[in-house]
């Protein structure tokens, strides 16, 4: 495989082709979508030229170059990149061999992640069950790759609303990671990162503070302070303490973790939009009515142009700029407008019992009376 239990290959060609899927998961890790998606396309020419287009080598960049698409906001490539990578790999289901069997597992990891940021909820969860099932079956209870699907289930959890079944995913994700001696790891500090948002989706702040604070201390220890991943547990964390009424450090936490995500992946991206949400609630708290107004309708054309009018990101943009405007004496028609197309957007995405939807249900009903 041109993973890094690959075998060595006396093929030149072959070779640059494992070393450049080596330097697109290396840029990708850094942050740096052009890099890692420049190294992966080659990476996918070479293979496909040299060991032909159902070749597993293909799948394992394929799977890197939908990586490097998601760090770019391109989700529907990295879609078009997994499917065709889990197509392949289908295609080798009855080999044992491990390392064909973890990048079965990985294709389906990655068809549940994309398609749950794209708001497909379930066929993410067809594809992160049979990631769940696939380690179990190959590999045990005990498996890293396990430990992975489980945390993908969990994050799929909390964006269908089902927060009280997301926990156990973590935890039992966690207590892998522990055996395996990587309790303090990366990929332990996504799991206090997940930990910490699901307490903030269930408004228990107090309990979710520590898990997002250990999820910030590994991962600077591991990165350095100005990593987007680091950067993304700051906004989480911004989040949480915006939630605890202390809204100077959160103003202070979104915009550190805003300027790491300008300068990393442009003013246009994903993580700006949802940074410039939250910063905008602490704006509304703060009396800076204006401000909120510009910032949130600022990430509601960022999200617009990446997902479309009824992604669940979407919703939640227009309801916390229904409500933002809602404060303003004789803007109350025009926030009711926006709640129901926020109403529109969360039922879409979510169904009629998402936590969401009767949030803003309500939203409406009180300002319709």
């Amino acid at each position: 495989m041109a993973s890094s239990a690959r075998r060595p290959t006396t093929d030149p060609p072959v070779a640059r082709a494992v070393a450049l899927h080596a330097d697109a998961e290396r840029w990708r890790d850094a942050g740096d979508a052009r890099r890692a998606t420049a190294c992966a396309r080659r990476a996918v020419a070479l293979f496909e030229r040299h060991e032909g287009r159902g070749h597993p080598d293909v799948a394992a960049a394929l799977l890197a170059l939908g990586g490097a698409r998601e760090l770019g906001d391109d989700w529907r490539e990295a879609l078009r990149c997994y499917r065709r990578a889990d197509a392949i790999m289908e295609g080798y289901a009855r080999l044992r061999d491990a390392d064909v069997r973890r990048l079965r597992i990985k294709a389906a990891r990655a068809l549940c992640g994309v398609l749950r940021a794209l708001g497909r909820y379930a066929e993410a969860e067809r594809h992160g069950r049979r990631a769940v099932r696939l380690a179990e079956q190959y590999f045990g209870a005990r498996d890293l790759e396990l430990a992975g699907a489980l945390n993908d289930m969990g994050m799929l959890r909390k964006y269908q609303g089902r927060y009280a079944e997301a926990p156990p995913l973590y935890r039992r994700a966690l207590a892998i990671l522990r055996r395996a001696g990587l309790g303090a790891s990366g990929d332990a500090a996504s799991i206090y990162h997940n930990l910490g948002g699901i307490e903030h989706a269930r408004a228990r702040y107090a309990q979710g503070e520590p898990h997002a604070r250990r999820a910030v201390a590994l991962r600077t220890r591991a990165l350095g302070a100005r990593h987007p991943a680091v950067a993304a547990d700051v906004a989480a964390l911004a989040a949480i303490v915006e939630g605890r009424g202390r809204l100077a450090e959160a103003e202070r936490l979104y915009q550190r973790a805003l300027a790491v995500f300008r300068r990393a992946f442009g003013a246009g991206s994903y993580e700006v939009s949802v940074n410039l949400a939250g910063l905008a609630g602490v704006y509304q708290a703060r009396g800076r009515g204006a401000e909120a107004e510009r910032l949130f309708r600022e990430a509601l054309a960022i999200q617009r142009r990446l997902f479309g009018a009824r992604h669940i990101e979407v919703a939640l943009t227009l309801n916390n700029l229904a409500i933002a405007i809602a404060g303003d004496a004789g803007r109350q028609a025009e926030a009711l407008r926006i709640a129901k197309r926020a109403l529109v957007a969360f039922r879409a995405a979510g169904g009629p019992r998402h936590p969401g939807t009767l949030l803003c249900a309500a939203n409406v009903a009180t300002w319709t009376a």
